[in-house]
C-alpha cells in the first residue's frame, strides 16, 4: 500500500509539473516565434537571405509543434485527458503529426547550419516536409490501443525502429552531428569573412546569423539529449517493469526531460535575444521605432504640432554584432 501511495505522490508531482511548466513553455514559445517571424519579415536587411528563410520556416514548424502535439501532451499528462486511449483515429494521427513536424523542424536546423557553410537552397524544406510526412505514415498501420498500456506500437520490430532508429538516429545523433559539424565549419569560415569581397552590411549580417545559428544548434543538443536517453530507456522497458514506484519515477523523469526538450521548440527568440546584442537592437527597432511610432502617428491629436523623427533600418543594421 505504501508503494502505491508513494507512486501516486510521484505521479501527482509529475502532473503538477506538466501543468505549470508546460503552459509557461507554450505561451512564451508562441509569443517568441510570432516575434521571430515579425522581426525577420519586417527588417529589410533580412530579406532574401536563405538563412533568414530557414529561421522563419523553423519558427512556423515550432509553432505547429507547440500548438498540436504539445497541447495534446498537456491534456494527456496534466489533465488526464488522453484521447489516444479512446479514439483509434487520434491514436494514429497524433504520432504521425508529431513525427513529421519534429523531423521537419530538426531538418531545418540542419539545413540552416549547412546553408551557412554551403549556401543550399530553400527547396530542401519542401523535400524534407514531403519525405517526413511519408515516413510518418507508417504509424497509421503500427499504432493501436492496448487496454493496459494505451496508444502505442506493440510490434517488436517497429518498436525497435522507433527506439533506436527514430529516437537515437533521426531525432538524436544525426541532426545533432550534422548541425554541429556544419555550424563549426560555418563559424570557422565567418572568422575569415573580412577577406571576402562583400559589403560591410553583408559581412555583419553573415556574422550575426552564423553566431545565432551556432548558439541555436548548441541549445538544441543540450535540450534534446536528456529526453532521447529517457525515451530510449522508457520504450525498452515498456512491458518489462511492473514496479509501480519505478514506473512513476520514469514518468516523472520523462515529464522533466520532455519539458526540457520542448524548450528547444519554444526558446529560439529568447536565445537570440540573450546571445546577440545586434538582434536586441533589431527587435527594439521593429517593435518600438517602427510599430510604436506608426501607432502614435495614426492616433488622432488635438492642438499639437510636432515633428516625427525617423530612423532608417541601416542605422541599426550596420552596428556591431558584439
Amino acid at each position: 500500500m505504501s508503494s502505491l501511495l508513494t507512486a501516486q505522490l510521484i505521479l501527482n508531482a509529475s502532473e503538477q509539473l506538466t501543468i505549470y511548466v508546460s503552459f509557461i513553455i507554450l505561451f512564451s514559445g508562441v509569443f517568441g516565434h510570432i516575434a521571430n517571424i515579425f522581426v525577420f519579415t519586417h527588417l529589410t536587411i533580412f530579406h532574401g537571405n536563405p538563412s533568414t528563410f530557414y529561421l522563419i520556416a523553423e519558427s512556423i514548424a515550432d509553432l505547429l509543434e507547440l500548438m498540436i502535439p504539445f497541447t495534446s501532451r498537456i491534456a494527456m499528462t496534466g489533465f488526464n485527458n488522453d484521447l489516444t486511449k479512446t479514439s483509434l483515429l487520434w491514436c494514429k494521427l497524433r504520432p504521425l503529426i508529431l513525427q513529421s513536424i519534429t523531423l521537419v523542424s530538426l531538418s531545418i536546423i540542419c539545413f540552416s547550419a549547412i546553408d551557412q557553410y554551403l549556401s543550399t537552397t530553400e527547396i530542401l524544406i519542401t523535400i524534407a516536409t514531403i519525405f517526413w510526412i511519408l515516413h510518418g505514415t507508417s504509424v497509421l498501420f503500427m499504432f493501436e490501443i492496448h487496454s493496459k498500456y494505451g496508444c502505442n506500437t506493440y510490434n517488436q520490430n517497429f518498436l525497435n525502429y522507433i527506439t533506436y532508429g527514430y529516437y537515437v538516429i533521426l531525432t538524436g545523433a544525426l541532426p545533432i552531428t550534422v548541425s554541429t559539424f556544419f555550424s563549426v565549419l560555418a563559424y570557422r569560415n565567418v572568422r575569415h569573412i573580412v577577406r571576402r569581397q562583400m559589403t560591410i552590411r553583408r559581412r555583419k549580417l553573415d556574422q550575426q546569423l552564423t553566431a545565432m545559428i551556432l548558439v541555436r544548434v548548441g541549445f538544441f543538443a543540450v535540450t534534446t539529449i536528456p529526453y532521447l536517453l529517457q525515451r530510449i530507456y522508457a520504450l525498452s522497458t515498456l512491458t518489462n517493469d511492473s514496479n509501480v514506484i519505478s514506473q512513476a519515477i520514469v514518468q516523472l523523469i520523462g515529464t522533466i526531460t520532455l519539458s526540457l526538450s520542448y524548450l528547444n521548440y519554444a526558446g529560439s527568440f529568447y536565445l537570440f535575444l540573450i546571445s546577440s546584442t545586434r538582434f536586441r537592437r533589431q527587435v527594439k527597432h521593429v517593435f518600438i521605432n517602427k510599430c510604436w511610432r506608426v501607432y502614435r502617428k495614426k492616433r488622432p491629436r488635438q492642438n499639437q504640432v510636432g515633428t516625427l523623427t525617423q530612423f532608417s533600418a541601416s542605422e541599426y543594421d550596420l552596428q556591431s554584432t558584439q
